[in-house]
């Protein structure tokens, strides 16, 4: 029996997914994405950003404790908190979607430092601070790409 907990954690079942979880999360965070851009108000997203942030911190650390595994496969919201932190503040379009969606996902699973570091921090803490590391990153590095094709090109 799942909980409402195991839901959100897993982000209303995305994480159930039989092959790549996480990625199904993050395609799971796509629509959320869209609407928040869609309501044009970068003080939105980033309130969204930081309310699931801490949705995720309760919800991720229950199944830890209760399936006694480190970052479960099926919990997925910390996908969707770092996929949110990588669309904050970055112009809409489609391109920057799929820019950010596969900036996101390299980076999430590569780990560049201290990504993989947050990674060893207990219960939800450590399953979200390092795919919010990730999103930092993917932002980042999309504005940085960005900006390079508006001087270069």
């Amino acid at each position: 029996m799942r909980t409402a907990r195991d839901w959100i954690a897993m982000w209303f079942g995305a994480g159930l997914s039989p092959v790549a979880p996480g990625t199904a999360g993050t395609a799971a965070a796509v629509p959320l994405v869209l609407l928040l851009w869609w309501a044009g108000s970068w003080p939105v997203h980033l309130a969204t950003t930081v309310g699931i942030t801490c949705v995720g911190l309760w919800a991720a650390g229950d199944p830890v404790k209760r399936w006694g595994v480190r970052d479960p496969g099926p919990v997925v919201v910390d996908e969707v908190a770092g996929y949110l932190a990588a669309t904050c503040l970055v112009p809409p379009g489609p391109a920057t979607l799929l820019a950010s969606f596969f900036l996101f996902r390299a980076l999430d699973v590569i780990k560049p430092w201290p990504a993989r570091s947050l990674e060893r921090l207990p219960g939800g803490l450590g399953i979200v601070a390092d795919d919010l590391a990730a999103g930092l990153y993917a932002n980042l590095l999309l504005r940085a790409g960005l900006l390079a094709w508006t001087h270069l090109g």
